[in-house]
């Protein structure tokens, strides 16, 4: 009752701060984690994000790199150690400061620093320094030949507002900490921050002295955005007319919407894969019954547990056909995906015989830690996936909480048996082996949950970063990926399908980065 009457409240707000058609009224199941632009690094923080601050490099709605704040970059022509980014000139923060070659510098090294989620996209980088206030230098350890696509979600901030109102350092977000930065925002982006509620309600409205009011439609005038995890609540909402967009129309509601008058859905594949990790570094567990020892560090386990896995179930009956089934943890847009690896296999029979040479014949119980208001339909594919390993004597015990408490299990390992959604926003595979793959450290393994750790193996995820012979670089992505299939490191489910959700009037195509940038919104 009390999440209703929020709600409720919210809603009708938005339809009194201003019911012109240049406001756009949008809505997805979760909210933003924090305003603070290098805390997090995760879909639905950065795509607010984007609307307030922006990158040097941004993808437009194809995927394809955009000049942003720098308007060209190359690498130095004698030293290949070093790119050269030219900035826009005479762009203006919101609150009227210059952006300048202090700021990129400056929001560099604080994306670098320790508390930064986003660090491990810029560990090739030693040194970042300004030539002159328009021109920028990243020197990195060896030629990085994908350095700008490491940079397209890295948010530069004002220097000067950031030490005028204590935000130096990154939000300490496993810390619990909030500062004035996780509420409030000074950007150089298409909007400006009004109001912000956390988890009821966030205001934006447009910068009429963006830098690019003529090169984009901005046709919005004002955002109101309002996160509505109950996904009937969020499809009322639509049908009613009470928001102009959703991100996440449910699959069971597809048709409903699709046959609504004045409404339409727009579908893609999106560059993202749903998998579950496992706790598999340590000798033994926490959330399991098996005492003195962990089932989950067997090799043969994980292969049974991947084998129970009917993912063709999945996509029929819980994603009604909105989903790829993934033998892999890459979606088919990243550099290194192959179609061989991408085969899955259901086979339960198999997979007992497993569980049984691997001294496990009567089974084991084990919790498995899953969000509600993240991925697509996210808990119920848990739900089923429950099922399934009934199947073959592992009773699982569901705990699913929404991902503003679901996250902190995973970076900082308080998880055993977890679902985690990963896109790439690089396009490349290095961005999967630097956070899910590499032993978790200062620099890289943010995201690895599992506790494996192979320095071998992390010699060659390093590697990647400075090879520029492409030939010599696919094929260590190859050998990376074989050992991680062996090794059953995660268990992929499906790649994600998009479904957007608007009225007839709102005019914008599916961005397969999930990640909607107002700025090119239409409203006919």
């Amino acid at each position: 009752m009390k999440t209703t009457a929020i709600l409720t409240a919210a809603l009708l707000a938005s339809t009194t701060i201003g019911a012109s058609a240049e406001t756009l009224r949008w809505a997805r199941a979760g909210d933003s984690l924090t305003l603070d632009p290098h805390a997090q690094n995760e879909g639905p923080t950065h795509t607010l994000a984007h609307q307030i601050y922006e990158p040097l490099i941004i993808r437009d709605t194809t995927g394809a790199f955009e000049a942003a704040l720098a308007t060209d970059w190359t690498p130095k022509a004698d030293d290949p150690n070093v790119w050269v980014f030219n900035l826009r000139q005479g762009v203006k923060y919101h609150d009227g400061a210059d952006f300048t070659a202090e700021d990129v510098v400056f929001s560099i090294n604080r994306a670098k620093s320790e508390q930064s989620r986003m660090k491990e996209l810029l560990s090739s980088v030693v040194e970042v320094r300004a030539v002159d206030d328009h021109t920028v230098e990243f020197v990195t350890d060896g030629p990085n030949p994908i350095l700008p696509a490491n940079l397209t979600n890295l948010f530069m901030m004002d220097s000067g507002w950031a030490e005028a109102n204590g935000v130096v350092k990154v939000q300490d977000v496993d810390g619990g900490e909030t500062t004035f930065a996780t509420t409030n925002a000074n950007g150089t982006g298409a909007f400006k921050l009004v109001s912000r509620e956390p988890d009821v309600k966030t205001v934006l409205t447009r910068n009429d002295d963006y830098w690019g009011m003529d090169q984009f439609p901005m046709e919005v005038s004002e955002i109101v955005y309002t996160p509505i995890q109950n996904a009937a609540t969020r499809v009322a909402a639509l049908l009613s007319g009470e928001v102009d967009f959703i991100q996440d129309v449910p699959v069971q509601d597809l048709q409903r919407v699709t046959d609504s008058a004045g409404l339409v859905v727009k579908t893609a594949p999106q560059n993202r894969t749903i998998f579950f990790g496992m706790h598999l570094g340590p000798d033994d567990i926490e959330n399991d019954n098996v005492e003195g020892k962990n089932p989950l560090s067997d090799v043969r386990v994980r292969e049974a547990m991947n084998l129970a896995i009917n993912r063709d179930a999945i996509r029929q009956v819980v994603m009604r056909g909105q989903s790829q089934p993934a033998g892999m943890i890459a979606p088919p847009f990243v550099n290194g995906w192959t179609e061989a690896m991408d085969q899955v296999e259901t086979n339960t029979e198999k997979a007992k015989a497993l569980m049984e040479e691997a001294g496990y014949a009567d089974g084991f119980s084990i919790q498995l830690d899953c969000p509600n208001d993240r991925y697509i339909n996210d808990e119920a594919i848990c739900q089923a996936a429950v099922g399934m390993f009934g199947q073959i004597g592992i009773t699982v015990n569901l705990d699913a909480k929404p991902k503003a408490q679901h996250f902190p299990l995973i970076s900082s390992g308080g998880t055993d048996f977890y679902m985690l959604g990963w896109g790439v926003p690089t396009y490349d595979s290095e961005y999967i082996f630097n956070f899910l793959v590499h032993t978790r450290g200062e620099e890289r393994g943010s995201w690895n949950g599992t506790g494996y750790s192979n320095p071998e193996l992390d010699a060659k995820i390093v590697s990647l970063s400075s090879e520029t012979d492409l030939d010599e670089r696919n094929a260590t992505i190859a050998e990376i990926w074989q050992v991680v299939q062996d090794e059953v490191l995660y268990l992929p489910i499906h790649h994600q399908v998009l479904n957007w959700g608007m009225k007839q009037n709102v005019g914008i195509e599916v961005s397969p980065e999930d990640d909607p940038k107002m700025k090119y919104f239409t409203m006919k």
